[in-house]
């Protein structure tokens, strides 16, 4: 059986994963796994293709980004469909049964895994200078902003849990805006 595996990391990029599908159907695939989830969290639909896979069936993804974030990653899941006796087919590089097709499909992973490696270390070089620049100062906490109205909560007497559920903020940030939080800390260590 031809599965196919498309994933795109946000909701947000809908063309993309309207290109996926598309490529995937015109390869042949029977069924596609899809999701729409970073390539760092859990990827159940992942996890679901591996399982399925039997001898004879061929996994396919359109691109190797699609499949992994890092060369190890990338070799993990190609090792789990040769160790089902299925084939791992990955559209825009050709045959990777074959030994020059495994060659060059683990040198992509490679760059794959540099050029992302690469764009964070130009990212954080970026933040680090508009930092020293005095122009970046970070996200500002979602919790911080509710501060006056966690206090005034607290004042009217309405208890730390409910808090959090209104606001939409966790327990430990309505503690740590009221300065409770090394209190709390402290008491569950005693």
């Amino acid at each position: 059986m031809n599965l196919g595996y498309a994933r795109v990391s946000t909701v947000d990029q809908q063309a993309g994963y309207d290109a996926q599908i598309r490529e995937l159907e015109a390869a042949g695939v029977e069924r596609i796994f899809e999701e729409k989830v970073s390539s760092v969290a859990q990827r159940p639909q992942l996890e679901q293709v591996l399982d399925w896979l039997r001898e004879g069936d061929v996994l396919t993804v359109t691109r190797l980004d699609r499949l992994a974030r890092s060369t190890r990653q990338l070799l993990e899941i190609a090792e789990r469909v040769k160790a089902k006796s299925a084939t791992l087919r990955v559209l825009n590089l050709g045959d990777t049964g074959t030994a020059t097709g495994q060659l060059v499909f683990t040198v992509i992973g490679a760059i794959a895994e540099f050029e992302r490696r690469l764009m964070l270390e130009r990212q954080r070089e970026g933040i680090n200078a508009a930092k020293a620049a005095g122009r970046y100062r970070g996200r500002v906490p979602t919790a911080q902003r509710k501060a006056d109205q966690v206090r005034e909560l607290d004042r009217q007497g309405v208890d730390r849990a409910k808090i959090a559920r209104q606001l939409g903020i966790g327990r430990t940030s309505v503690y740590r805006i009221l300065g409770l939080l090394h209190d709390t800390v402290q008491d569950k260590v005693a």
